[in-house]
C-alpha cells in the first residue's frame, strides 16, 4: 500500500466538530461518512480504545481520547466489550494503521464497518481543556461530503435533545435473556443495562453461574428464576429516567443479595431513596484514585459515568464505603441492614488497572 497516498486522501476528507457553545474544531474524517449529534466527553486512558468504543455506557456520546496516537495495535474480536459500537462518534488527534500480531483490522475500518463516524487531526488537548472548563457539551459532527455551514451545525447541536432525562439503558440492553455461564456453585441474575463482557467474565471467574436478562425484566420474573444473587450492570445516560429498574430493585431488596456497578450503583441508591446529580464533565478514564474507607487503601480505578449519587440526599440506611480522591464524590455504598452494596467505578477494568477486582470475590462471598 502507498501510505503517502492514503494519508493524503485522509487529509482531504475535511470534517469539523461544532460544540453547542459555538466552539468549532476542524480536522479530517475517518470511519463512516455520516453526520451525527452527541455529547462530547473525554477519556484519559492511555490505551484500550477498542474496549472504550465498545462500552455501551458511551451510548449517545462522542468520545475524545486524550492519548495522541490511536489505532496502533488495531482491532480484534476478542477485545470487544459488547455486541457492537454504541457511541455516536470518536474524536482523536491521530488515527494510525494497525501493527500488532493480534490485530485483524484497523480502527478506521472498524468504525466504518459499524457505521460510526470519527474525526482526527484536531487539537484534543484544547478540546479537553475546554470541556474541563465549560463542562460536557452537546455537539454536531460533520463528516459528510455535502457542505454544511458551521452556524447551522451549532444550531443543530443546540436543538438535539441531549442525554439528560433520557433512558438509554433500555436502548442498549439485550433483547432476550441468555445464559453466559451455565454452571457454578451459585447462580446469579445480571440485569443488563449496558453490561460489559469483562464484568460477566469476572463474575464467572468467581465460580458463579451467570444468566443475563433485559433491563426491563420484572422483579417477579427474576425471583422466579431462583437466583442466589442479583447483579446490576453498568449502563449509559441518566439513571433517574430508568424508573422501571428502580422499582424492580426496590422490590428485590431484602429478598436476594444485590451488587451494582456504575449505573447499577446509582440505580441501587435511587431504589433506597437517594438522588443523583450530573457531574461537570464526568469521570472517564483508567487512572482515578479511590479510597476504600474500610481498609484505608487507595485503588487506581477505571471509570465511565456522568452522574453520581448526591451525598446531600443520602438516606440513613446507606453507608459510604469508597470515596473518589479527585473530587470527593461517592464511589461505593453499602446497605446497613440488607445484603446490598455497589461501587461507582469499574473493578473489571478493561481497560485499566485491576486494583479493585477483589470486589467480585466479596459479592461471591456474600452469596
Amino acid at each position: 500500500m502507498d501510505y503517502s497516498k492514503k494519508w493524503q486522501a485522509m487529509r482531504e476528507r475535511k470534517a469539523f466538530l461544532a460544540l453547542a457553545d459555538g466552539m468549532v474544531f476542524h480536522g479530517t474524517a475517518f470511519g463512516a461518512r455520516k453526520d451525527a449529534v452527541g455529547e462530547v466527553v473525554f477519556n484519559t486512558g492511555m490505551c484500550g480504545y477498542q474496549e472504550i468504543i465498545t462500552d455501551p455506557s458511551y451510548a449517545g456520546q462522542f468520545v475524545t481520547l486524550t492519548a495522541p496516537e490511536i489505532g496502533n495495535y488495531g482491532t480484534n474480536a476478542d477485545d470487544m466489550e459488547s455486541r457492537g459500537l454504541y457511541l455516536n462518534g470518536l474524536v482523536v488527534r491521530h488515527v494510525n494503521d494497525a501493527s500488532n500480531y493480534r490485530s485483524t483490522g484497523d480502527l478506521a475500518g472498524y468504525m466504518l464497518a459499524h457505521g460510526k463516524p470519527g474525526i482526527a487531526e484536531i487539537d484534543t488537548r484544547a478540546l479537553t481543556l475546554h470541556l474541563r472548563e465549560c463542562g460536557s457539551q452537546k455537539a454536531y459532527l460533520h463528516v459528510e461530503d455535502t457542505p454544511l455551514d458551521e452556524a447551522n451545525a451549532i444550531a443543530l447541536a443546540n436543538e438535539w435533545e441531549g442525554l439528560d432525562g433520557k433512558d438509554y439503558a433500555s436502548r442498549v440492553s439485550v433483547p432476550e435473556p441468555y445464559i453466559f455461564c451455565p454452571t457454578g456453585a451459585k447462580k446469579i441474575t445480571v440485569y443488563d443495562f449496558g453490561v460489559k463482557s469483562s464484568i460477566l467474565r469476572r463474575l464467572a471467574a468467581q465460580g458463579l453461574a451467570v444468566e443475563v436478562v433485559p433491563a426491563k425484566t420484572s422483579w417477579r420474573d427474576v425471583l422466579a428464576r431462583k437466583p442466589d444473587g442479583v447483579f446490576l450492570s453498568n449502563g449509559p445516560a441518566d439513571p433517574a429516567t430508568a424508573g422501571y429498574a428502580i422499582d424492580n430493585i426496590a422490590h428485590l431488596l431484602g429478598k436476594v443479595p444485590i451488587m451494582g456497578i456504575c449505573l447499577g450503583h446509582q440505580l441501587l441508591a435511587l431504589a433506597c431513596g437517594a438522588r443523583t446529580k450530573r457531574l461537570r464533565f464526568g469521570h472517564h478514564g483508567c487512572n482515578h484514585p479511590v479510597k476504600n474507607l474500610a481498609s484505608g487503601k487507595v485503588e487506581i480505578t477505571s471509570q465511565n459515568h456522568n452522574f453520581v449519587v448526591d451525598e446531600a440526599a443520602l438516606p440513613p440506611e446507606l453507608a459510604v464505603t469508597h470515596r473518589n480522591l479527585n473530587d470527593g464524590t461517592i464511589e461505593g455504598l453499602k446497605h446497613k441492614t440488607l445484603a446490598a452494596f455497589s461501587v461507582q467505578h469499574h473493578p473489571e477494568a478493561a481497560p485499566g488497572p485491576h486494583d479493585a477486582d477483589c470486589i467480585f470475590a466479596e459479592f461471591a462471598a456474600l452469596l
